[in-house]
C-alpha cells in the first residue's frame, strides 16, 4: 500500500495552518517545504472541496482551516486526497477457478477479501480516531518551538 505524495503534503500543510490565524497563499505554503505550487494547489483544492480548508481570493487571500483541528481527522485528509475507496479491490477471480458457483459474490465469501477488508477497516478506524489537534499536541510536546517557528517562516516567505 502506498498513499500518494499529496497526502503527506496535505497533512503537514493542515498542521501548519492550525497554527495560523489568516489565509495563506498557495505559493507561500509551497515555499515552506519547497514544493511545486501547482501540484500543492491541487491538493489544497481537494481539501477545500472536502470542507477541510476554505479558500479566499484576493491579495490577502489563500487557504485556512475550515474547521477546528479537533474536527479534522487524519482519515478526512487521506480520503480527500486519495479518495474513500477501499485499498484492496477484489476482482472476484474465483469466478474463473475450479468449483466456481454462478451468482456468488466472491467479494463477500473470499477469505482474502475478508482479511483485506478487516485490515482496511482497522487502518481507517485508527486514522479516524486521530485528529490534526492530536498530532499538533504531539508535535508541540516534542517541539514546543514549532508553532512560533512556523509563524515566523510564513511571515518570512510572504
Amino acid at each position: 500500500m502506498r498513499m500518494s505524495q499529496g497526502v503527506e503534503w496535505a497533512l503537514h500543510t493542515c498542521l501548519n495552518l492550525s497554527w495560523l490565524d489568516a489565509p495563506v497563499p498557495t505559493s507561500t505554503l509551497a515555499a515552506f517545504y519547497e514544493l511545486p505550487p501547482a501540484y500543492l494547489n491541487k491538493q489544497l483544492q481537494a481539501l477545500a472541496r472536502a470542507g477541510i480548508l476554505t479558500s479566499t481570493s484576493g491579495p490577502r487571500g489563500g487557504f485556512q482551516l475550515a474547521r477546528t483541528p479537533a474536527a479534522i481527522s487524519l482519515l478526512d485528509i487521506v480520503a480527500a486526497i486519495d479518495g474513500p475507496e477501499e485499498l484492496f479491490q477484489c476482482d472476484q477471480i474465483l469466478r474463473k477457478g475450479p468449483g466456481e458457483h454462478a451468482g456468488v459474490d466472491y467479494r463477500q465469501s473470499c477469505a482474502f477479501a475478508q482479511a483485506m477488508r478487516g485490515a482496511d477497516l482497522a487502518w481507517r478506524r485508527e486514522l479516524a480516531g486521530k485528529t490534526v489537534a492530536d498530532v499538533r499536541a504531539d508535535v508541540e510536546r516534542g517541539h514546543p518551538e514549532a508553532p512560533a517557528n512556523t509563524r515566523a517562516r510564513i511571515v518570512e516567505l510572504r
